[in-house]
Formats: structure tokens, C-alpha cells, sequence
């Protein structure tokens, strides 16, 4: 008869059933003040985006296209940060801060899946923007209500089946006894950080995924951009060029946050990763 004795790395990588999250644990004098302080930050959010939400729904003066993607991308960034504060503030109430593998799985999939929808969301909101300055006279009929709903259902729904693969990628590779994860959260850098196999195969599908729903929708908003611009300053009017690029600013701000530090974040190579630096980009993609 064959032996059935598992060899170390096999054992510990069926015993490993959580994770450990280790984030802001190494500073427990701060628990309070953090506790204190990112419930300051999710109140502010939850408040700021529910009021814009309700704003932009009830006051038919906003009925247009650029604010019914305003709307969207108000409750996407309540969804977004809602998937890791909670979980935060629980966590810097309590010694034990361990999470299933299976929450795990779960919290990295919903926020992967919230990122692809708001880089696609913000691409549509530039879109808006290229057409209602470029092709003004065809911006009522180009951005109807029925376009944007269409663009606005897909900018939720894509991400769906993109990261369902992804993520059973990640969390199907062998996990080696260790279980503490530098984070707050469950991110791809420091969970890979864990696997105990080899991490090349996922790390090329990581850039590969990267290249199509972040690398093309950033060169799309910014090829739009280059147009926007151009065609502002042809403007005849100082008040006109100043208004047409009040209605963009905030929204370049938000682009160059979200793309720079997602593009740091996960395209940087992994011997790199530290939990100081992935916490600081993670602050700004979420802001």
C-alpha cells in the first residue's frame, strides 16, 4: 500500500482556514485615536455621498447626464469604503482580528470589483464631459437617458465575471502555515505575500488584467482630455474657457488619485510592497 503521509507544506496548507489581520496593531497606544478617527472619515463619506446622492435625484434641475454619474459614483465610493472601515473599526475594538478564508475571498472580490466599476465610471464621466464640450450640438442625442443607463449598468455589471476568476486564481494557490497578513484588509499584495508557491503566473495575470480595464480606460479619459482641453482654449471667452473647466477640475482630481495610486499599488513589483506604503495608497485610492 502507498503512504498517505502529507509532507509539511501540505499540512499546513490545509490547517490554514483564516487570516490575521495585523493592520495598526503594532501601534496599540493609537487604537482610540485611529478608532476615533476613521469613524470621523466614514461618517463624512457616508453623510457627503448620501447628500449628493439625494441632491442629484430630487432637484430636477440636476436631470442631466453629468449628474446622474455623479450619482452613481456618490454610492459607489459609499459601497466602496464600506466594504473595509467597518470591518477596521471592529477590528481596532478587539484583540482577536482574524478573518475566515472565505471572508477573505470575499472582501477582496467585492473590492476589486467596486475598483473596475468606478475606473469605469469615471471613463464614462469623462466621455460625458468629451461630448458635451466637443459635440455639443449632438450631446443630446449621443448622451440620452437611455445611453446612460446602458453605461452606467455596464460599468457595474463587467467587473462581475472578471474577478470571479481572478480571485479563485489567487486563493486556489498554497497557503503554508503562515496567516498574518500586513494589512487592514484583504488586498492582492499582501495576500500574495502568503502563498508559498510560485506567484509568476498570477502576478502576468495581474498586469494583463491591469493593462484592460485600467491601463485603456485611463488612456481613453486621457486621449479625452487632450481633446477637452484643446477645444476649451479655442474659446473666445475668458468666462466660457473658465466655466467649461470648472466642470472638469474636480473630476481630473479624482482621476489622477484613483489611477496613480491603483497603477502604485498594483503594478509595482511585489518585493516592494510595505504596509506603510500600501496603507497611504490605499487612503488616497479610496478618498
Amino acid at each position: 500500500m502507498g503512504s498517505t503521509e502529507q509532507n509539511p507544506s501540505q499540512r499546513n496548507q490545509t490547517a490554514l482556514v483564516e487570516f490575521i489581520l495585523l493592520g495598526f496593531s503594532d501601534i496599540p497606544n493609537l487604537q482610540g485615536f485611529l478608532f476615533g478617527l476613521f469613524l470621523v472619515i466614514y461618517v463624512i463619506i457616508l453623510i457627503g455621498n448620501s447628500l449628493i446622492l439625494i441632491i442629484t435625484k430630487t432637484d430636477p434641475s440636476l436631470q442631466t447626464p453629468m449628474y446622474f454619474f455623479l450619482g452613481n459614483f456618490s454610492f459607489l465610493e459609499i459601497c466602496y469604503v464600506s466594504v473595509t472601515i467597518p470591518r477596521l473599526l471592529a477590528d481596532l475594538c478587539r484583540h482577536t482580528r482574524s478573518i475566515s478564508f472565505l471572508a477573505c475571498a470575499m472582501q477582496m472580490y467585492v473590492f476589486l470589483v467596486l475598483g473596475l466599476t468606478e475606473c469605469f465610471i469615471l471613463t464614462a464621466m469623462a466621455y460625458d464631459r468629451y461630448v458635451a464640450i466637443c459635440r455639443p450640438l449632438l450631446y443630446p442625442l449621443v448622451m440620452s437617458n437611455k445611453v446612460c443607463i446602458q453605461l452606467a449598468g455596464g460599468c457595474w455589471v463587467s467587473g462581475i465575471p472578471v474577478h470571479i476568476g481572478f480571485t479563485y486564481c489567487i486563493f486556489s494557490l498554497p497557503f503554508c502555515g503562515r496567516n498574518q497578513l500586513h494589512h487592514f484588509f484583504c488586498d492582492i499584495p499582501p495576500v500574495l505575500t502568503l502563498v508559498c508557491g510560485d506567484t509568476f503566473l498570477v502576478e502576468i495575470l495581474i498586469y494583463v488584467i491591469a493593462l484592460l480595464v485600467v491601463t485603456i480606460p485611463f488612456l481613453l479619459i486621457l486621449g479625452s482630455y487632450v481633446k477637452i482641453i484643446s477645444t476649451i482654449l479655442k474659446l473666445p471667452t475668458t468666462t466660457g474657457r473658465a466655466k467649461a473647466f470648472s466642470t472638469c477640475s474636480s473630476h481630473l482630481m479624482v482621476v489622477a488619485l484613483f489611477f496613480g495610486s491603483g497603477i502604485i499599488t498594483y503594478l509595482r513589483p511585489k518585493s516592494t510592497h510595505t504596509p506603510g506604503l500600501d496603507w497611504f495608497w490605499w487612503a488616497s485610492e479610496g478618498s
